[in-house]
């Protein structure tokens, strides 16, 4: 549970720096023999900060527990 812990309290962190992620995927809109067209899109995930702050003190309680045996 100590691991689990740290874990959850370093991804916390990092939910605070980093509030979303995005990429790019490119998909075929025509596929007609020799013709091929394709389209990018940006896709994105967006997570709030509240919950970076509920992973810090997941982790923290996790520690606690885990000291207490």
């Amino acid at each position: 549970m100590k691991i689990l812990g740290i874990i959850l309290i370093v991804a916390g962190i990092v939910m605070f720096l980093i509030t979303g992620i995005s990429y790019t995927t490119e998909e075929t809109v025509i596929d007609a023999g020799p013709l091929e067209v394709n389209a990018e899109s940006e896709e994105s995930i967006n997570w709030p900060p509240y919950a970076g702050g509920i992973a810090v003190i997941a982790g923290f309680v996790l520690l606690a527990v885990g000291k207490k045996k």
